[in-house]
């Protein structure tokens, strides 16, 4: 009888909606969203689709569970740190890592607004914001301005990598390309990509990243009090 026991709790175990979530993840890591389906995810876990219906409701639950499986492990990894300025430059480098690490992250936060990853983001960074002293009627325009580049350069490092991976392209040789092109155009005429030429074939997309985030924190200013 113990042994019965035993068995079906390990069964169940193995079909909790954590183990089938993690399974999502791997899913989704090896071949994106089209990588994703029950047929997949059944075979996957060595089990009948019927049974992952009972934890899942259909293909966008899962794959909303799996987005905010991850937000969840990047905002706990991301300690508070000193200030509210350097909790926010903590958090945007913990989500570009991850959706680097996890290349459809980026998509589908940005089509799960409504919902608790987006969400969880919205509020950590809401709340750095109000501890900054920013002005009520201000507080969200700045997180979203934070929201949208965090998600959508992010989003869009990882795509390109994707892409690069996808066609065999090598980084270093794309830049060194892109900068050579540039470096041959008209100095009189395009001043300042001919200029960029150098920097860009050298350029760390993680660095100009933090960058552009220092520049929304430098622009931030605490409302003013009677």
């Amino acid at each position: 009888m113990a042994r019965t026991t035993r068995t079906t709790s390990r069964r169940e175990d193995s079909l909790s909606r954590d183990r089938i979530i993690e399974a999502a993840i791997e899913l989704l890591d090896g071949g994106g969203e089209d990588g994703l389906t029950f047929r997949a995810l059944s075979g996957h876990l060595g089990t009948g689709a019927g049974a992952i219906y009972w934890h899942i409701a259909d293909k966008s639950d899962l794959l909303t569970a799996a987005c905010d499986a991850v937000v969840v492990r990047t905002l706990d990894a991301c300690a508070r740190e000193a200030t509210p300025k350097a909790t926010i430059r903590a958090v945007a480098l913990g989500l570009f890592d991850a959706m680097d690490a996890h290349a459809w992250v980026g998509s589908a936060l940005m089509r799960a607004a409504a919902q608790l990853p987006a969400v969880r983001l919205i509020e950590r960074l809401g709340q750095q914001v109000r501890a900054l002293g920013v002005a009520d009627d201000a507080q969200w325009a700045t997180v979203s301005a934070l929201l949208h580049y965090i998600v959508g350069v992010g989003g869009q490092n990882a795509a390109n990598a994707r892409h690069a991976q996808a066609h065999g392209l090598v980084r270093s040789d794309f830049l060194e390309s892109v900068a050579t092109t540039w470096d041959q155009l008209a100095p009189q005429d395009w001043p300042f990509v001919h200029a960029m030429a150098g920097q860009f074939a050298a350029h760390d997309d993680r660095a100009d990243f933090l960058a552009g985030i220092d520049l929304l924190l430098a622009g931030l200013r605490p409302a003013r009090r009677p």
